[in-house]
Parts: structure tokens; C-alpha cells; sequence
């Protein structure tokens, strides 16, 4: 596994949207830059990120804009701005050769993305072997009091991985809600282990399973590729879901674990739903149980969420969660 060099004082990051722009006038995203350059960095934006488009801009331009990034030496870090819905478009644009160039001459960079950037992150660590951050846009730190998630993002970006540890209290709001003071921690929050007690460790991946069917099956994904490089440290997959249906999710899970990608999974993370829905009256542990069984590790209703607050996660490096009496841990280390 490639783990890129981490952010250190006076290092660039650059910032391209590969799914949605930001709006222009958006005074929260200011605030998030604006942290980043208090810690010590320079930001640099590419032309598209402040469009306020959905998708910010044709698929062309927003794989070029990408590939720059990667190709420039004075950019050591890469966030995307956003997420969005049609991140696949910009995939076949992506230069595979700037990508193969960085890793010879070892200049590989993390791209942290959060969302729709999923399929992004996936291609670049199962197909490469470079590891890549889920959890933050470079929107995220858009507030005056940084939580305690937030400020454990910040220290993973700079090679300082501390234990991420369960909150009993989560964000149940609407958009419009939202707060530039802080999170607003209003309501109960727990993790479920519907099969008992978990204990595991394995390689991560994983991310938004809502953007996975457009991933699934098609020439970008190398999944099956990557779960058998790694099969002798066995994988755990952590899925975000945004708003799938139970029935969805179901269909989701049972789909990917007939085509091959779950041969080596040695547990599964889920992160609380956004927005909850059922036709038939199944539950959402109902609906994983049924797809993956009642035998092997599950945890849900976790940090792995669009919920906040959320974890930070490593797509590559070793996880080792732990789950008991509703509270858990995510310890990360890079080997």
C-alpha cells in the first residue's frame, strides 16, 4: 500500500471539484479555507470549485482539472470541494499515466474526498494501491468551534492518527439548520452490533454505498483485484448510507457480495442513515442481516455517515474496530 507524505507548514493544497462546485457566495466554505490556512497551508483552487454548479462543471474539464493537481509538484495535498451526484462522468478522463508517473517518482498525493468522490477514491486505491481519505471536503472545518471529529481529521491529515471513539450524541437537523458556531449534537446516539460483540481488524475500504452502483461492474472497478492483493489481512468494508431505502440497501449489499467483492470480508461498518425510508416495513438491520447473515461482524448506526459527527477513514491502511454496549473505537495504522 502507497501512503502518500502528509501535510506539514507551508505545503499547498489543492482543491478541485470533480462532482458539485461551490456556490461563490457560500460564507461557511470561506471559514473552512480560512482554517486550513491558520494551521499553516497554502490553498489553491482550481478555476471550476467556486461555480456553484451541480455538476461544477463538464466531465472533461473536471478530470483535467484533477489531473493537474496531480501532475503539479507544488501541490501536496488534494481535497474535493464537494460532493454531488455525477462524479462517474470525469472517470474515463482521468490520466492514468500522470497517475503511474507519480508513483514512480514517488510524489503520490492524498486525495480526500467525502460523498459522491467515493468512486474517485475507490479507483485510485484498488486500482493503484494508493491510499485515500473519506470523511472531508475542504468544506468540512466550516465552523468557529471545531469538534472533537473535526480536529481528529485535522490531526489524520498531518500523520498524527489518533483512536476515532464513539459520541453519544449525533446531528439530527435539517440543511437550513445548520450552524457556522458548531455542531449541533441533538440527539442520542449509539452503535449497534446486531451480531454480537465485534472485535476486528483488516484492511479498509469502502465509503458511500449510495454511488457504488454506478461503480460496480464497470472497467474502473478493480475491487476483486484489490480485495486479493490483501486477502491475508482479510478486508473490513465500511458503507455510508445516504439515503437508500432498506429494500435498496438490501439489493445493494446482496449485489455486491454475489459478484465477488465480499469473498475476504472479515466485518461490515454501516454509519447512520440521512434519511430513512422502508416500503415493506423492513428495518435497516433487518435488511443487512438478511443480505450478509448473522454470523459475521457488523456495527451500525456509526460515525461512518453523512450524520455528523463522522470519522476520518483510510481507504488501504489496517482497521481495527471495536464495538460494545453501544459505544466503539476505530484505531487506523498504516503498514
Amino acid at each position: 500500500m502507497i501512503y502518500p507524505k502528509f501535510l506539514k507548514p507551508g505545503d499547498t493544497i489543492g482543491i478541485c471539484a470533480p462532482s458539485d462546485g461551490k456556490n461563490p457566495d457560500d460564507t461557511s466554505y470561506d471559514i473552512s479555507l480560512n482554517y486550513l490556512k491558520e494551521e499553516g497551508y497554502n490553498v489553491y483552487e482550481t478555476p471550476n470549485v467556486r461555480t456553484g454548479k451541480k455538476p461544477s462543471a463538464d466531465p472533461t474539464t473536471r478530470a483535467n482539472d484533477f489531473n493537474e493537481l496531480m501532475k503539479r509538484d507544488d501541490i501536496d495535498f488534494i481535497f474535493a470541494a464537494a460532493g454531488g451526484e455525477f462524479l462517474m462522468e470525469m472517470l474515463p478522463y482521468v490520466d492514468d499515466e500522470i497517475i503511474k508517473e507519480t508513483i514512480a517518482n514517488n510524489k503520490t498525493k492524498w486525495f480526500s474526498g467525502f460523498s459522491n468522490p467515493t468512486l474517485l477514491l475507490m479507483y485510485l486505491t484498488t486500482k493503484f494501491d494508493i491510499a485515500t481519505m473519506y470523511g472531508c471536503n475542504s468544506g468540512a472545518f466550516s465552523y468557529k468551534n471545531l469538534h472533537k471529529s473535526l480536529q481528529d481529521a485535522l490531526k489524520i491529515i498531518k500523520g498524527d492518527i489518533p483512536v476515532q471513539e464513539s459520541f453519544d450524541k449525533c446531528e439530527r437537523i435539517s440543511f437550513d439548520e445548520e450552524s457556522e458556531e458548531g455542531l449541533i449534537l441533538n440527539t442520542d446516539s449509539k452503535w449497534i452490533t446486531p451480531n454480537g460483540e465485534v472485535d476486528i481488524e483488516g484492511r479498509l475500504i469502502g465509503g458511500c454505498i449510495d454511488t457504488l452502483v454506478f461503480f460496480h461492474g464497470t472497467r474502473f472497478d478493480f475491487v476483486k483485484d484489490f480485495i486479493e492483493r490483501y486477502k491475508d489481512d482479510g478486508i473490513i468494508w465500511y458503507f455510508d448510507n445516504f439515503g437508500l431505502s432498506t429494500e435498496d440497501l438490501y439489493s445493494e449489499l446482496w449485489t455486491l457480495r454475489e459478484s465477488g467483492w465480499f469473498k475476504y470480508a472479515k466485518g461490515f461498518v454501516f454509519g447512520r442513515t440521512m434519511f430513512e425510508s422502508t416500503h415493506t416495513g423492513t428495518t435497516y438491520v433487518e435488511a443487512v442481516q438478511r443480505a450478509l447473515g448473522t454470523e459475521i461482524p457488523i456495527i451500525m448506526e456509526t460515525e461512518v455517515s453523512h450524520i455528523k459527527p463522522r470519522f476520518c477513514l483510510i481507504n488501504g491502511a489496517i482497521g481495527h474496530f471495536k464495538s460494545k454496549d453501544g459505544k466503539g473505537s476505530l484505531e487506523m495504522s498504516l503498514k
